[in-house]
């Protein structure tokens, strides 16, 4: 029988999970940038703090998956889906999925109405993910990283 994933809040546990999850993606394809140096070594104090949510993904108590909500900087976003990682070990499994849909409803859940992402579109299987969220690609929004050639949103509520 199949152990199923499970998906928790983030904790001080899973502070080193949630950076080298992050840089080991970030590293494979791009190379690390000084916003996600700020994000990644202080979830707490740039996430956390500001009203934001990081969640983990257990595999038989190991976190194999995070993603973040980050509180938007851009004006008509709630949140920013952010620094999704699923360890290779354990991609093809669904935890992105997973993760991608606990993320969705936490963000009902704190009253969002759209959400923005950015990503780069040799992330095939990430974009394939998020458009199975419901996201689409939108265009004219600024990024801080050099590696973003995509932005997508999803609206949750009407406005």
């Amino acid at each position: 029988m199949a152990i199923s994933p499970k998906i928790v809040p983030y904790s001080d546990t899973y502070r080193e999970a949630f950076r080298t999850l992050n840089e080991e993606w970030i590293n494979t394809y791009f190379k690390m940038e000084e916003a996600d140096r700020i994000s990644l070594h202080h979830p707490k104090e740039n996430i956390l703090d500001k009203g934001g949510y990081i969640a983990v993904a257990l595999l038989e108590n190991e976190p194999v998956g995070v993603c973040a909500l980050i509180p938007s900087k851009h004006d008509g976003y709630d949140f920013e889906l952010a620094k999704m990682g699923v360890s290779p070990k354990a991609q093809g499994k669904g935890i992105g999925k997973l993760l991608g849909m606990h993320m969705v409803d936490k963000a009902k859940s704190l009253g969002a109405r759209k959400l923005y992402l950015e990503s780069n579109r040799i992330l095939q299987p990430a974009l394939n993910l998020y458009s199975k969220l419901g996201f689409i690609e939108i265009a004219g929004v600024s990024s801080p990283y050099e590696r973003s050639d995509i932005q997508m949103e999803l609206v949750l509520k009407n406005r």
